[in-house]
Order: C-alpha cells, then structure tokens, then sequence
C-alpha cells in the first residue's frame, strides 16, 4: 500500500444507501473463540491451549476451555443467525480437531462436527465460509518448529485436502489462512499470541512458511473441490500513514508497508518478495536460503477473492518525531512485531477510540479498499472482519443498546459503499463478531459481538447493533442510526 500522510477522520451522514446487487452480508467467528470442548471428540490441543493456560499469557488468567460453548450449542447459534437474516457465515475449522497431532489421517468425530454445522447452515439459507486457519496450531507441530519450519507448510497442505474432501461437496468458499501477519509476527516476534516466541528472525522465517502453506493448501483444494468452488485467503492489510510528508516518516511508513502488508501480497499477488524488504531485512535472515527455488511459483497460485481484515489505520513516524501520543502497536510486549523496523514510532490517530484503544477511523477502510483494488485489479474483495469492541452495559431488563457500535458499522459501511461508488470491486461484509468470545490474549474482557453471551449461563442476547444490522441486511443497504 502506498502510505499517505495521516488526516482526521471524517463524519459522513449517509441514510440508505444501497449496496449492488447480490452483495453478501455475513458474520464471522473462529473456533478457538466459540467453541470449546477442548478435550472431547478427539480433539488435541492447539498452541493457543498451551499459551492460554500458561500462566500471565492471557488477561484475568481466561482460557478458550468452554468460551461461547458453541461446540454443544452450534443449533442454537444457527438460529440466531437466521433471525438476523445472515446470508453467510464464516467460520474457522480446528486443526487439531479434525487432524489430532496436525499429521494422519482425519479424526471422524472432528470431521463430522463441522458437518452437521454446514448442513444446519445450508437447512438454514446460509451459506457456510470456511477458513482452514485462524491461529490453532496443532501443539504437537509446534513442538517440531511449528511455523518456523517448513514442514508444517506440507503438513497444512494435506489437512487441508482432508477438510476439503470432506466438506468440498457442500462448501464453495474456502479461506485458507486468516491474518497471517498476526501468527508469524504476533506469535514469533513479539510474543503476545501463541505460541509466544520472541526472535524476529523466527517470525520472518514463519512469515515465508505461512506464505508456503497458503500456496500448498490452495493447490489441494483445487485438486479436491469441484470447479466451481472458490479459493481465498484473508489478511489483515494495515493501512500505513506516515505522521508528516518528512522524508524519514515516509521510510518508515514504507518498512512498515513492506513487513505489514507487502511480505505477503509481495509473494501471494506479484510473484515475489520486494526488493526493499528483502535488504531490510537481510541482517536477520539468510532470504536466497530461507526461500528455494519454485518457493514463489507455489505461493502465487491464483485466488479467487481477496478478504481484507479492517479496524484502525497504523499511523507511523521515525524516531524523530516520537510525541507522548505514541504507543503501542498490537499489544504490550517489548519486543517489536516488526522485523527491520524496531526504531519506527507508533502514534494514535485523532479521534474516539474502542475498547481495544483503536482509533475509530473509516476513511482508513476507504483508502485501503481503494489501494488494494489500483495494486491489484481485477481481483475480486470482501471485507472478512470489521467491528468494534465497546463496554456493552446491559440495562436493568437485560438489553444491551450499543448505539456506539452502530455508529461504528453504520460509517465504516458508508465507506465500503463509498469505495464500491469509486471503482472497489467488494462483493460482501462480514461482521466481526457473531457472538461475544474469547478474545485472545485479552481473554473475556472485550466484547466484539452483535449477540451478547453471558459467560456464566451462556444465555445469548441480541444487542441493539444485531437488530440494526438485521435491517441493513434485509434491505441491502445502510439504515438510520
């Protein structure tokens, strides 16, 4: 993404605005989050097992044992799908309960779990999204190298074929990783997500492997699904601003670009790794080593859609201008997630922030829809995730009237409309959450979802922003607040 200067998010009015026809409107979950039964059916531990249960890894000591229990209760989670109207939803599949030990054959009760939920969905009217990968590493791979080592790319590409055997016949979108920045460079360099190594030349490492598996995994569900089905990864592009024009706050904006965004469109869309990142670097990993002959070509076997993960723009300078209002970036550890950019400075932009301290800025999701689509054209969008964490207090009678977060969806949608108005090629939104969840390392503490759980009961309650969202999607277009 090219970076721009950093500006103020606007205020847009808008009030029905209708989206293209056949526009997809969903809702989005991952399995760690929601659906517990960790220990049953066959069912191994992932990284995310380990790292939640080990002890100052996760906020108030929470772990995804039980979470939104949707495991026992995915009949009851369907239905509230349907009463809001959700045309798709998109789901993760566990590794380790599909492939205990993330090598072998299938494990049938894993398998046969996400079958009965694709069926429910599909009796339902709703077409069922798959994603492979949303973080749940099978543990025993991990204690091999895990993502630092190449064989867990092979081992992805063949649990991918066994999902896709299995599930192929009825599920024709499938997502093969989602935000692999966050699982090389979360997970490896900065620590804060499973399985929390520190060494970025680790997570570079991971980063190329990530790249490998999404290449592998893409060849298997084409050589397994039928013709019609779609292949399509999802990343969580940052849409990268420099504070000023100064030419060292640009730089910085560019490194930030290259290890954000382009070390994975560089490989998965161009055919290669860029230049600048590769000398960036270069004083942590060996490249011409790392990543052999034919590497590339794997990677950049051609998708079929591009999902894009959106909350907050990243807003950078060099070291120079650091000011009381740098943070920061995706969580408190003092180790960097971000390979050859130690020295860049993170700053908050203007403006209302969530829960999570993200700045609230839809001219963000704009620009990037729009850089995404000039660097890349012809390829297909969808927004796979955007929402807002906010304190979701319920009244005496048990609602919960978010009007915060249905400002929050009503402008970042205005801003989909507005970059679909401009040539953007998007053809859905998926809502990030369905259901309040687990919420990794910040475990029960922020609340994303459209439908309220009360951890304790596992009662389910549609917030305000639920029924508001229902509108949108029965008419195809963005309601009044």
């Amino acid at each position: 993404m090219p970076a721009t200067p950093v500006t103020s998010p606007a205020s847009t009015a808008v009030d029905r605005l209708h989206f293209p026809p056949g526009f997809l409107w969903g809702a989005a979950t991952a399995a760690y989050q929601i659906e517990g039964a960790v220990a049953e059916d066959g069912r191994t531990p992932s990284i995310w097992d380990t790292f939640s249960h080990t002890p100052g890894k996760v906020a108030g000591g929470d772990t995804g044992d039980t979470a939104c229990d949707h495991y026992h209760r995915y009949r009851t989670d369907v239905t509230l799908m349907s009463h809001l109207g959700l045309q798709a939803y998109r789901f993760s599949l566990s590794w380790p309960r599909i492939q205990p030990g993330g090598r072998g054959p299938a494990n049938p009760a894993g398998l046969d779990f996400y079958s009965r939920l694709v069926d429910e969905l599909l009796d339902a009217g709703i077409r069922p999204v798959v994603t492979l990968y949303h973080w749940d590493l099978p543990q025993a791979l991990e204690e091999t190298g895990g993502w630092t080592v190449r064989e867990t790319a092979e081992r992805f590409g063949e649990y991918a074929a066994l999902a896709a055997d299995a599930l192929g016949d009825r599920v024709a979108l499938w997502t093969t990783l989602n935000e692999p920045w966050c699982s090389a460079f979360l997970g490896y360099g900065s620590g804060v997500h499973a399985p929390g190594r520190t060494d970025p030349a680790l997570a570079l490492r991971a980063a190329h492997h990530l790249n490998l598996a999404h290449g592998r995994a893409t060849a298997a569900l084409r050589a397994t699904l039928p013709a019609h089905a779609q292949v399509a990864v999802t990343l969580n592009l940052h849409q990268v601003r420099a504070l000023t024009s100064d030419p060292a706050d640009l730089d910085a904006a560019r490194r930030i670009d290259a290890v954000g965004n382009r070390i994975f469109t560089g490989p998965m869309l161009s055919g290669g790794y860029p230049a600048d990142l590769l000398a960036d670097t270069a004083h942590l990993v060996d490249w011409d080593t790392l990543v052999r002959p034919g590497d590339e070509a794997v990677i950049a076997a051609p998708i079929d859609l591009l999902g894009i993960n959106y909350y907050t723009p990243t807003v950078v300078s060099a070291p120079a201008h650091g000011a009381a209002d740098a943070h920061h970036a995706h969580g408190e550890s003092s180790h960097s997630p971000w390979p050859g950019s130690e020295d860049v400075t993170f700053h908050l932009p203007p403006g209302d922030t969530t829960e999570m301290g993200w700045a609230i800025d839809p001219t963000g999701l704009y620009d990037l829809l729009m850089a995404t689509s000039r660097a890349h054209p012809g390829l297909p969008l969808a927004i796979t995730e955007n929402g807002g964490a906010f304190p979701d207090v319920p009244t005496a009678d048990g609602q919960i009237h978010d009007h915060d977060r249905i400002d929050y969806l009503h402008r970042h949608l205005a801003a989909v409309h507005r970059a679909i108005a401009d040539g953007a090629d998007v053809r859905g939104y998926f809502l990030w959450s369905l259901l309040d969840n687990f919420e990794w390392a910040y475990g029960y503490e922020k609340r994303f979802g459209a439908v309220h759980v009360d951890y304790a009961t596992q009662l389910r309650t549609p917030k305000r922003s639920a029924r508001w969202y229902a509108r949108a999607i029965a008419a195809n277009a963005i309601p009044g607040l």
